[in-house]
């Protein structure tokens, strides 16, 4: 070969490789409320989806490629999520980690599923999302259902024969889960006293504490989020009611504290068994403090969800959201900071940690055997 003939080839070699375009990064899109009255929320599923993606990254990226986010504000608001949605879907993402609302999730999701799009939510609470028969819609928290089935076992067998009220938002989720502890409540032989609706971004609720005082109350369940929960208790104490005052998961952040002040104590809520503590979630638990945050929350919730979506992708060796979803679906145990996740047909998981929490100078934790034992002693 001339060395004429040695330089066009090495330069035709160049050439090519100049012209080989490289690897697009991978994108999965978080939708959330990162805006509204529940942005606090958002925060805690942005931090932990962040942090996954990073994780990941650093240790080399999903089937030899990088992952970045794509955010979606949905702000909460039904119509705002499936225009998120549709943006996101716009973007290309093979995944989507969300939405928080069930009333977000639900219409979002019919649009992901058209679309192939694999949904992961941390924390859409409500049986409807995943009886739709979509196969490409997963959560990495529980149900309402079986949210309702603890909380209304609970006040059936501690405040039996006494008077029960159960408020609701007159959301999917809030209402939902009130519905679902009322019936077990209910088949369990507890009739409550009073059952009221409230509405979402009210800010006075005399009229229905006035309610529950000459009803004389003596435990208050409400199906909703903090900021309405953390107003009626507040003004429930004003008014002189010492009610006990359960919830879900719907309170578990910071901000209800900062609502109730010293009238959040003692207050019980539902969330998953804490695992900030677990082997599994030691070191990413670890990082976090160390960023002067404190994964409460859905924030590990959205963490497992990254996790078990890039498992997943990794055994399929594929991003199409279709075979991610079969890999999801086919029983295997996903390694994750909650620790070891499977899914069954629908989506949900197959086995689910409910306990109880309870709030007491400005923080929360599981609630002990003997704080469970004191619970409406007369």
């Amino acid at each position: 070969m001339t060395r004429l003939n040695r330089v066009l080839l090495v330069g035709a070699a160049l050439a090519a490789l100049a012209t080989t375009p490289a690897l697009a990064d991978v994108k999965i899109g978080l939708g959330a409320p990162l805006t509204g009255p529940n942005a606090s929320f958002g925060e805690q599923m942005k931090r932990g989806t962040d942090a996954a993606v990073k994780a990941l990254n650093d240790a080399g990226g999903v089937n030899g490629q990088k992952i970045t986010v794509v955010y979606g504000d949905d702000a909460s608001d039904p119509r705002q999520g499936v225009a998120a949605a549709n943006e996101l879907v716009g973007e290309g993402v093979v995944a989507v980690i969300g939405h928080f609302n069930s009333s977000v999730s639900i219409p979002a999701s019919a649009i992901y599923a058209e679309e192939g799009v694999v949904q992961i939510t941390p924390a859409s609470t409500n049986p409807q999302l995943t009886e739709q028969g979509q196969k490409t819609t997963f959560r990495t928290c529980g149900r309402d259902d079986q949210q309702g089935d603890v909380a209304g076992a609970f006040i059936a067998d501690k405040y039996k024969g006494r008077n029960v009220a159960i408020l609701q938002d007159q959301t999917t989720y809030g209402k939902g889960l009130a519905d679902a502890t009322k019936a077990a409540m209910n088949k369990a032989g507890l009739t409550e006293k009073l059952y009221e609706g409230i509405t979402v971004g009210e800010r006075d609720f005399s009229a229905v504490v006035s309610k529950m005082k000459q009803a004389n109350i003596d435990v208050i369940y409400f199906g909703g989020l903090h900021n309405e929960a953390g107003l009626i208790l507040r003004q429930a104490r004003e008014q002189g009611m010492n009610a006990q005052f359960i919830s879900g998961d719907g309170i578990v952040t910071q901000e209800f504290w900062g609502i109730t002040g010293d009238a959040g104590k003692g207050v019980l809520m539902t969330f998953g068994a804490d695992q900030r503590t677990s082997p599994a979630a030691k070191d990413v638990v670890a990082k976090f403090k160390a960023d002067n945050y404190e994964p409460e929350g859905y924030t590990l919730y959205s963490y497992a969800a990254v996790q078990a979506w890039a498992e997943a992708a990794t055994k399929a060796k594929s991003f199409e959201g279709p075979k991610v979803a079969q890999a999801l679906h086919d029983g295997t145990a996903y390694k994750t900071v909650l620790g070891e996740l499977a899914f069954d047909a629908k989506g949900d998981r197959v086995k689910t940690d409910y306990v109880f929490y309870i709030w007491n100078s400005g923080k929360y934790a599981e609630a002990t055997p003997g704080e469970l034992a004191k619970i409406g002693a007369k």
